[in-house]
């Protein structure tokens, strides 16, 4: 009896992560573009997904160029203001509280605490960005320059979230953790995951460079509406989230979201990329040529109009994390000169936009910190989510 011949059937070609990099190749992308217009002209011609506006109208909108001078967005300290934080860091230690408890009530400033106020509006429903100068961090002591931050700010955005521990100083070499804070490496355009508003706080800035840029996403929304109205349906997509070895390994979300007649991102490149140490994992689905485009689109787009910003030590940074992209230029430290920010995630209820249900679980993550499990930058330490897989 002969045997019977079984042909079998061939593998499944599994999908591949397109040609993309964590830095950003504005040649690759020029040529992403022609290849997929080339190959079906009909995307210039996309409608926007329904429900999106053509064009946001709005302060939050803006290029750099619109910038003239540091007054238009750097709000400076007189003496007497200056007065009242020292004050105010002396009745603070008079209580004998833990530095969770910091707040307006703990930390009195009356009259620059209404001015503060206003800046608070300002982020969220002016320009979106403002920088506060300056504190004399080398008069103070780590602790009472930290509780500076935290009092000051309360007045800005009141609730702090889980601050991982963590400060934005050179703490190792490049290749052995996953995320560009964490080294002197270039940072590209993003928003940070599961914050309103983003403050850094210079104790120290680099030797050279580390200059810090931001942007406006409603401006990138509008050039994108405009001209590739099918990146804006792929943004507004679910897209496949790396967690990092977390469990679920792989989550997915849109990076852009319209609700209550305002544009929400929450993006950043590390995600679907990967960066050093914590490479995308082939275990979970690969981005589209079509999501390599939009990533790279958000980027450039965001650098052609950006702002760059003359961070000084003791300045502190507050940008609109929903609205406004940041990033960051590599920079070099000496033995006499090391960069040294301290970075606060933040949300001011009385002003905070609505969420998105799909990001809600990612501002509970933040957020659901009680004041004495606040945790506060003194040394800097790795979180996990961005050091390399054991």
């Amino acid at each position: 009896m002969s045997a019977i011949e079984v042909e079998s059937s061939p593998a499944p070609i599994r999908a591949k992560q397109p040609d993309i990099t964590y830095h950003p190749d504005r040649a690759k992308w020029h040529a992403r573009t022609a290849r997929r217009l080339s190959e079906d002209s009909s995307l210039l011609q996309k409608p926007l997904p329904n429900g999106f506006p053509k064009k946001l109208e709005s302060p939050l909108v803006w290029e750099g160029k619109d910038w003239k001078d540091e007054p238009q967005w750097v709000y400076q300290l007189t003496e007497e203001q200056l007065k009242e934080i020292d004050d105010a860091v002396k009745h603070f230690h008079g209580l004998d509280l833990h530095l969770g408890h910091v707040s307006e009530s703990t930390f009195p400033l009356p009259t620059l605490g209404p001015e503060l106020k206003l800046l608070a509006k300002e982020l969220h429903y002016g320009r979106g960005f403002v920088v506060l100068r300056t504190i004399p961090v080398s008069s103070y002591s780590r602790y009472d320059n930290i509780l500076i931050y935290a009092g000051v700010s309360s007045y800005i955005a009141p609730t702090r979230g889980l601050q991982d521990k963590t400060d934005l100083t050179r703490t190792a070499a490049p290749g052995s953790i996953g995320s560009p804070a964490y080294t002197t490496d270039k940072q590209v355009f993003h928003t940070d995951q599961g914050s309103d508003i983003v403050s850094l706080f210079a104790l120290q800035t680099a030797k050279e460079g580390g200059v810090s840029r931001i942007s406006s996403s409603w401006r990138v929304y509008n050039h994108l509406a405009e001209y590739r109205p099918d990146l804006i349906k792929t943004l507004s997509e679910p897209w496949p989230v790396d967690e990092f070895g977390r469990d679920p390994p792989v989550t997915h979300r849109p990076l852009l979201y319209y609700m209550d007649e305002k544009v929400v991102i929450q993006y950043g490149r590390r995600y679907f990329i990967g960066f050093l140490a914590l490479p995308r994992s082939d275990k979970i689905p690969p981005i589209t040529e079509a999501q390599a485009e939009a990533l790279d689109a958000f980027h450039f787009l965001a650098e052609d109009y950006s702002l760059e910003l003359n961070f000084q030590k003791g300045d502190i940074q507050y940008i609109k994390n929903l609205s406004i992209f940041h990033a960051r230029d590599g920079f070099t430290d000496d033995e006499e000169q090391t960069r040294h920010l301290l970075r606060f995630w933040q949300r001011n209820e009385e002003l905070a936009w609505k969420l998105p249900e799909q990001l809600k679980p990612l501002w509970k993550q933040t957020f659901a910190v009680k004041p004495e499990g606040q945790t506060f930058a003194f040394e800097p330490v790795i979180r996990d989510a961005v050091k390399g897989r054991l």
